[in-house]
């Protein structure tokens, strides 16, 4: 399956516009805390373990949206856009959100 973030694949056709798909993923607040008591991996201002976790959300994030496509009949997903959103009552949890358009192609 194709994802892309552009409207349009080089090269070839939109045959049916299937509908929008969507994949969230959600962090919690235990995951914050448990990775800000280990800051320990901090270098150049940047925490690994925290790239790694927004990494694995994102990256199931996508994997639902494939699967909400696949659902579909689609070969492709265009017009992908990432989101991250802080929630919760002490913007203690963070969500991933992508959304698309599933298409099938020609």
């Amino acid at each position: 399956m194709i994802l892309t973030t552009t409207p349009n694949i080089e090269g070839r056709t939109v045959a049916a516009y299937l509908g929008i798909v969507t994949g969230e993923a959600i962090m919690g607040a235990n995951l914050f805390r448990d990775l800000f008591a280990g800051i320990r991996d901090i270098v150049g201002g940047r925490s690994a373990a925290y790239e790694k976790e927004l990494r694995r959300a994102r990256e199931t994030a996508m994997e639902e949206l494939k699967a909400a496509a696949l659902s579909l009949g689609a070969d492709a997903v265009i017009g992908i856009d990432i989101d991250y959103e802080v929630l919760g009552e002490k913007n203690g949890m963070l969500m991933v959100s992508v959304s698309g358009t599933a298409v099938r192609l020609g």
